[in-house]
């Protein structure tokens, strides 16, 4: 979460991960609309807040006739190019390995797939002409950061959503491309404010898998191997909405966190918040305390 005091992460920074209770803020939490399912939504919390906020800080420089790359169109990137469609003018490209990615990709909005075959930099530049406005790279490995950086114009901006490889970039390139990298963290509690709004109006939907509570290690296992691509893993039949939600929504994503990238004794899992009377979805990341004003 954006913070004055930085970003204070539960399961990574502090205690969380397989805790029966999880404790938060009103700032933490949003409202949902009527009727919205939270295990329908709940990942749009962690997800699709991170997304959401790398596109929204891209608005400005996407207008009509401008361009998009989306690198990887599984978890994160489904929802990127859902983002990229409802809050954009610009032509949208998928890049991906896996043709039933793309596939989702072009179902979710995107006006080219481009498949991951080495080549890829030189087809997104073929599209575009001089190169991409704005590449959102969502896998965030050494073999995507270079190739994204590859693909955009000169004064364009590399957003780097996923995380475990390292950046290592000429610093020529940068220089006389007039190129900027701006890392991404989650988002804030008015982002996803108006990502619920996005969703609650069908212009973002979740693509996701869904496991009976007891198959939990099933469904991190499958996520970690990549056998689940399009998004994150629910787990229905539990006795209460909220805690549905909560349990759904930290399940790791195998472009945003590869398992073989987790600190030593370290395991993804799900996490569950005090009961409310009230449904909430549940924001990761957000500080115990308030930050000063």
């Amino acid at each position: 979460m954006r913070c004055a005091r930085g970003p204070n992460l539960p399961g990574l920074m502090g205690a969380g991960g397989m805790a029966e209770l999880f404790k938060t803020t009103a700032r933490a939490v949003v409202k949902l609309p009527a009727g919205t399912e939270p295990a329908h939504v709940a990942a749009l919390a962690d997800a699709g807040l991170t997304a959401y906020h790398a596109v929204r800080k891209a608005v400005p420089a996407l207008g009509p006739g401008s361009s998009a790359v989306a690198v990887g169109a599984g978890g994160l990137g489904h929802i990127g190019i859902q983002c990229l469609t409802a809050m954009t003018a610009a032509q949208v490209i998928a890049v991906d390995t896996s043709e039933d990615a793309l596939k989702l990709a072009l179902s979710c909005g995107a006006d080219h797939a481009v498949t991951a075959d080495g080549q890829q930099a030189q087809q997104v530049r073929d599209l575009t002409g001089t190169g991409a406005d704005a590449v959102f790279d969502f896998v965030g490995e050494d073999t995507t950061i270079g190739d994204s950086v590859a693909m955009l114009r000169p004064g364009g901006t590399y957003y780097l959503i996923g995380y475990g490889g390292t950046v290592t970039l000429p610093a020529i390139q940068l220089v006389l491309g007039e190129i900027t990298v701006a890392g991404n963290l989650i988002g804030t509690n008015p982002d996803l404010t108006e990502l619920v709004r996005l969703a609650s109006q069908g212009k973002v939907t979740l693509h996701s898998a869904s496991y009976p509570l007891e198959a939990a290690n099933d469904a991190i296992d499958d996520l970690r191997h990549g056998r689940i691509r399009a998004g994150p893993s629910s787990f229905p039949a539990e006795p209460a909405a909220h805690n549905r939600s909560a349990l759904m929504r930290r399940i790791l994503l195998p472009e945003r966190i590869p398992g073989r990238h987790l600190a030593p004794g370290m395991r993804p899992g799900p996490r569950s918040i005090p009961r409310k009377e009230h449904q909430c979805a549940v924001q990761s990341g957000m500080p115990r305390h308030r930050p000063p004003p």
